[in-house]
């Protein structure tokens, strides 16, 4: 419907529902000395989200004498334009078009954001994320109950995906408390003192202590280092990186370390099991050094056969590449497992220096463009 929202109400004007005629014009931003006077702040709100002469009557020869959606005055604020849009279109469509407004550049309106009304997005998250590195204390604490939302939303979700792929990291023990399947081999070896013979000889056993099996958190008999390059061309990847390190974290098995590199290498370890700190933490920005964040994660191997080391990178090495070599070759002899995941731009579309990918293959690293699915998935296969 022309001029309305999905799931608004139909844009009204004093005295009733607006023309047809005139929303097209509101619309197509032209001809607004023909719109009524009632429709002035439709037209407002219209030409603050899409901007003044940038709408779709802007284009293609529409444009002319008293075109252009509004009034030239814009609104002195961000907040009168937030609680005109949720007058006008509901508040639902209100969060809406704040967070396109914020991931198109407009951080203005992330302190309008509702925590529990916004649709949740890696791409709302990562705006917030670069918009709260620059912001004194005092700001950034009005942003936390915000980035605690976006991160525990999407933590959720993508914890709902990989759970599937890690099945079998847990094993089931016995337990005296109720939960699970009756162990019934050991509940008859636990209550062999009540076995009584019937009249017709028959021997029976009186469960008074059932054993129940359970899922056990066995010890973390598994490492995995997720060696994460925050160089300025890598923000979309180490938003995912982070958030499949906290999913990761919550798996008996495994003992997941997080190390953040550019120039130089962050153990963020820490942090892993908190996203929202974790992501906090982590700084995007600088120049690229693989080599230093496997010398760092070679440190921290103890079994190497149990061990994931894990490189989320563009793999453009700023350095040498007979050091980063020498460090997976290091890794692989020791009896490491290791993977490069290839980073992803906006668009989940993998964007990585091949010939360097190659060369780390040929090494002993295989690398692929994985989803934090997939990425699961192969961690998952390894520790069961």
């Amino acid at each position: 419907d022309a001029g309305s929202p999905a799931g608004a109400s139909p844009p009204r004007a004093e005295g009733g529902l607006l023309a047809p005629d005139d929303r097209w014009r509101l619309v197509l931003g032209r001809r607004k000395d023909q719109l009524p006077s009632s429709a002035a702040s439709l037209a407002t709100a219209l030409d603050e989200l899409y901007g003044s002469g940038r709408g779709e009557g802007s284009r293609g020869g529409l444009t002319g004498p008293g075109s252009g959606g509004g009034r030239e005055v814009p609104y002195p604020g961000v907040r009168e334009w937030s609680e005109e849009l949720a007058v006008l279109f509901g508040p639902g469509i209100r969060e809406e078009v704040l967070a396109a407004a914020a991931t198109s550049g407009r951080k203005d309106v992330l302190a309008e954001l509702h925590p529990d009304s916004v649709r949740p997005s890696v791409d709302l998250l990562r705006t917030v994320l670069r918009h709260a590195g620059g912001l004194p204390e005092a700001r950034l604490a009005a942003l936390r109950p915000l980035v605690r939302r976006l991160v525990e939303a999407l933590t959720r979700e993508l914890a709902t995906r990989l759970r599937p792929a890690l099945h079998g990291t847990a094993l089931p023990r016995p337990s005296r408390r109720p939960g699970g399947g009756l162990d019934l081999p050991r509940t008859l070896r636990a209550n062999l003192a009540t076995a009584r013979r019937a009249p017709d000889g028959t021997v029976q056993v009186i469960p008074e202590h059932p054993v129940f099996r359970t899922r056990a958190r066995r010890s973390a008999d598994w490492r995995l280092i997720l060696v994460t390059d925050v160089s300025g061309s890598m923000e979309a990847s180490t938003v995912w990186a982070a958030l499949t390190a906290s999913v990761l974290a919550g798996v008996p098995t495994l003992s997941t370390h997080f190390l953040a590199f550019s120039t130089e290498v962050i153990d963020l370890t820490g942090h892993v099991e908190d996203p929202l700190s974790l992501l906090l933490e982590v700084s995007v920005g600088g120049g690229t050094h693989i080599a230093a964040g496997l010398r760092h994660a070679r440190e921290l191997v103890t079994v190497p056969s149990r061990t994931l080391v894990v490189v989320v990178s563009d793999f453009e090495e700023g350095y040498p590449l007979g050091g980063l070599l020498a460090e997976v070759r290091a890794l692989v002899g020791a009896g490491c497992h290791v993977l490069g995941c290839a980073s992803l731009d906006d668009t989940g579309r993998p964007r990585y220096s091949t010939g360097v990918a190659g060369q780390l293959v040929a090494a002993g690293m295989p690398v692929a463009a994985l989803s934090p699915l997939e990425l699961a998935r192969w961690v998952g296969e390894k520790i069961t």
